[in-house]
């Protein structure tokens, strides 16, 4: 049976009663999809335990994103979780998150000024913040993100060591539709047509190997970007070949372990997918 918790006061005596059993934990935004039921599968897998939360954040949205229209369908969420047997479902408000007062951010430097940083300041010191404190909070002891936000799970992952926060964050494959479409709570503002087109995004980012082995980088990521461009797409944020750690670019393509990670745009919608070369 799933456990609700929307104060803070009752998660906490839901994890004093957990006391010495492994703790799978599941962060989400709602809009659950089977990238997220993926994600608490290998959780459920894993630990004694496993609790979802969903929050949607206000501190990673900037004025002019998506905060006020992203779906919140809380109840279909809520039967999701207990078809597939999750034990709870930690479901703050926003006061009860940032409560008056409340003044505070975590900050991870270097990384995040990259890719999505530069395109959405502020955005990872939203989600550093707000998942510091669901760490806190839980005191998991496996933590689980999909690797579709691939940056976040490198930022995040940083953050985890900086801190000493005894945690550990497991990244899992992207979870795509038969099409490669990676899935994503956004992919629902999309017209049937749009879809269409959003589909090319995975197949593109398939190419960069091939391309590597008869171009270099730089060739290879404006080939790419002119191939978004001509498949439909209204902007292309960015489409990079970069260092799988650091996302810093590549200096030796033969030695460096690298992903190719792309930010597009059909109408007002943004779309990101990633994968490893």
């Amino acid at each position: 049976m799933l456990t609700v918790l929307k104060s803070l006061e009752t998660l906490w005596l839901w994890r004093e009663q957990q006391d010495g059993k492994d703790i799978g934990f599941v962060p989400t935004m709602g809009a659950l999809h089977e990238g997220h039921l993926s994600l608490i599968e290998k959780a459920k897998s894993e630990n004694d335990q496993v609790i979802v939360s969903i929050f949607v954040n206000p501190i990673q949205f900037a004025p002019n994103e998506d905060y006020d229209t992203y779906p919140r369908p809380l109840t279909k969420d809520r039967e999701k979780l207990e078809k597939i047997g999750v034990d709870a479902l930690w479901a703050p408000n926003a006061l009860e998150m940032y409560p008056e007062g409340f003044e505070t951010s975590v900050s991870v430097a270097g990384i995040t000024q990259l890719l999505e940083g530069a395109y959405r300041p502020h955005h990872f010191d939203g989600v550093t913040t707000v998942v510091n404190k669901l760490f806190n909070q839980i005191r998991p002891t496996r933590a689980y993100f999909g690797e579709k936000d691939y940056q976040q799970l490198q930022v995040i992952s940083k953050m985890v060591r900086d801190m000493n926060i005894n945690t550990k964050v497991i990244g899992c494959p992207i979870h795509r539709d038969k099409s490669g479409l990676a899935l994503s709570s956004r992919n629902a503002y999309l017209s049937p047509e749009q879809l269409d087109i959003a589909r090319r995004l995975n197949s593109v980012l398939k190419s960069a190997p091939d391309l590597m082995r008869t171009m270099d980088i730089a060739e290879a990521e404006t080939k790419m970007k002119n191939i978004l461009g001509q498949a439909g797409f209204d902007k292309i944020d960015y489409v990079v070949i970069r260092n799988a750690e650091t996302l810093k670019p590549v200096k030796n393509k033969r030695e460096e372990e690298m992903r190719v990670l792309a930010a597009v745009w059909l109408d007002k919608t943004r779309l990101i997918d990633n994968m490893g070369i």
